[in-house]
């Protein structure tokens, strides 16, 4: 059966990042599928899930862009989401059953006092429903299937944190910016709780992921296709080293990138007067590139210089 290892995949080789507005009430992977199908793609994925309910900037990484995708969830990301007081759901969003009521409504001020608390490094429980592994199944699995699902407080960083609406007393309007790994859904129900309130999350737009903005995002119904529609253009895809435009750029020679490209270390002796100002010489990153074309990422290491993520003939 050998002659079937040189098949080759189906569909079109593409290269690059298309960042789409995501509508309502459609998961990340249906995006993907909807993606890949429009422009007859061999490889697609997406840099960072967003709930059904959730809308706003999702990542579609093609081809080689597909190994710069844990980059991209590093970078700060911006949400803008609004609270409903007065009620707890399961799933800490309005697709859930309601598990609590109360009350108590917080003035702006009493929210506002209570937001200095969850910025910075902080332990956030995950929702319930959410993709982390509980003893090898997923927690929206087991919460699904009606079981006690104990999610443990994990490390989270937030960097800003706004009340800045208040369209009547059982709804309030936040901004955040934040790292990798913050759950949301659980800011607003923790906000609730702090406010000595229950609540939970409406609505939530993601503005911002790393380099990718709004401005950036196309529609999805502009790529997908049905009947008579054309196929939507590759010229919508922006270069693979978008992804990477915050992490510095290294020249190198033909010969250096070889050797990187052979898993072989340089020393930064070599690199002298070359190394970027703003590179790291510490486990920083940079961007290894011989003349305008990507070969991949290197990392700064023990006075060398170590081939992290190679993408091979250089992304567009």
């Amino acid at each position: 059966m050998a002659h079937n290892r040189h098949r080759k995949p189906k569909g079109r080789p593409l290269d690059g990042w298309l960042i789409i507005d995501k509508p309502t009430a459609i998961g990340s992977t249906d995006v993907v599928a909807i993606c890949k199908r429009g422009f007859q793609a061999q490889k697609c994925g997406h840099g960072g899930t967003l709930d059904p309910l959730a809308t706003g900037v999702l990542p579609i990484a093609f081809g080689a862009a597909t190994k710069t995708v844990p980059y991209v969830m590093d970078g700060t990301k911006q949400y803008r989401f609004t609270l409903k007081l007065g009620e707890a759901r399961d799933s800490d969003d309005a697709d859930g059953n309601v598990i609590g009521t109360s009350d108590a409504r917080p003035t702006d001020d009493q929210i506002r006092a209570a937001l200095p608390a969850f910025i910075g490094d902080i332990m956030q429980v995950p929702p319930i429903f959410s993709a982390i592994k509980v003893a090898g199944e997923r927690a929206y699995d087991l919460a699904r299937a009606g079981e006690a699902v104990e999610l443990a407080p994990r490390p989270a960083r937030v960097d800003r944190f706004e009340l800045i609406e208040r369209p009547d007393a059982d709804t309030a309007v936040f901004f955040v910016e934040s790292g990798k790994g913050v759950y949301m859904r659980s800011l607003a129900r923790d906000i609730a709780k702090a406010c000595g309130t229950v609540g939970h999350i409406t609505a939530l737009r993601r503005m911002r992921v790393g380099p990718f903005h709004e401005k950036d995002a196309v529609p999805l119904d502009r790529i997908a296709v049905s009947g008579d529609t054309p196929p939507p253009s590759p010229d919508l895809l922006l270069p693979v080293t978008t992804a990477l435009a915050d992490i510095p750029a290294l020249a190198l020679t033909e010969a250096e990138v070889a050797r990187l490209s052979f898993g072989q270390p340089i020393p930064l002796v070599e690199l002298m007067g070359r190394v970027p100002r703003e590179a790291n010489p510490d486990g920083g990153l940079a961007r290894a590139m011989a003349g305008e074309r990507l070969m991949g990422l290197a990392r700064f290491e023990e006075g060398l210089l170590k081939p992290e993520r190679w993408l091979g003939q250089g992304g567009s």
